[in-house]
């Protein structure tokens, strides 16, 4: 795996290998590439792995740095379908925050969003993007076709 001029690196306090591992589980051209064990510690690892082809490196080390919302991964979704899937795969064992936002097992947060989300609420008709931003801030787990009504203004 090579080296991008930026890749996202997680820490973990020890699970590493287990979350790379659960997240290539999840979603396509997504896997574990390389786990390394630091010399001359006892606990430290350094996982390099891929999820939907983009590179990631992960460290296990006891010091404990917890994630929080922050910094989030953002899944963008083509349909209902999926956006079901992932969100439901990475909230096993993790919590709902809302607004399409979970913290998964691990404690990393993630945006499970509509591949149109963005361009919908950035519209400049704000008359649009304010009725989808509001039907957005109601829901925990995102409802594709209640987001799209809300943006044509047919609300269900």
């Amino acid at each position: 795996m090579s080296i991008q001029k930026i890749t996202p690196f997680l820490w973990y306090s020890s699970e590493a290998e287990e979350a790379a591992a659960f997240y290539a589980g999840i979603f396509p051209d997504s896997r574990v590439n390389r786990v390394t064990s630091v010399q001359g510690t006892a606990a430290t690892k350094v996982v390099e792995f891929v999820l939907f082809g983009q590179p990631f490196i992960a460290m296990s080390h006891e010091r404990r740095e917890a994630f929080n919302h922050a910094i989030s991964l953002m899944v963008s979704c083509a349909d209902q379908a999926e956006l079901d899937r992932y969100w439901d795969a990475l909230l096993e064992g993790g919590t709902a925050d809302g607004c399409g936002w979970l913290r998964d097992r691990f404690g990393v947060s993630w945006q499970i969003v509509p591949d149109d989300l963005i361009p919908m609420i950035a519209d400049t008709d704000p008359v649009k993007a304010g009725r989808v931003a509001e039907a957005m801030m109601q829901m925990t787990k995102f409802d594709v076709a209640a987001l799209k009504a809300a943006y044509a203004g047919t609300h269900r």
